[in-house]
């Protein structure tokens, strides 16, 4: 795996690079998307912060969509990490997804 620290929005998260999936669309283009675990920190009661995880997806040589904060469960986020990459879900659909997945 692939382990990157990026500052985004004025944050330091780091970014575990997870896998990629080629998928074609309706139009017969093969699009291909790469997938990250995002980790940052997340404010929680009385001025403490505990790990938190959000998902990147970028299609090569197009959009990225980057949802931070997504839960503090490293299980939950293999999870999503696990249906965004079976469904092939590209950037456009990613907050959708993630939406009904919360």
């Amino acid at each position: 795996m692939e382990y990157k620290i990026k500052i985004w929005r004025n944050r330091r998260m780091q970014e575990l690079y997870v896998g990629s999936r080629t998928a074609k669309g309706e139009e017969g283009t093969v699009h291909r998307f790469d997938y990250c675990v995002v980790v940052g920190e997340m404010a929680v009661a009385g001025g403490f912060a505990c790990e938190s995880y959000g998902v990147k997806v970028q299609e090569q040589g197009g959009d990225t969509a980057v949802i931070p904060d997504l839960t503090v469960s490293a299980q939950r986020i293999d999870e999503l990490m696990e249906l965004l990459m079976d469904h092939q879900v590209g950037p456009a659909g990613l907050r959708d997804v993630v939406e009904d997945w919360l």
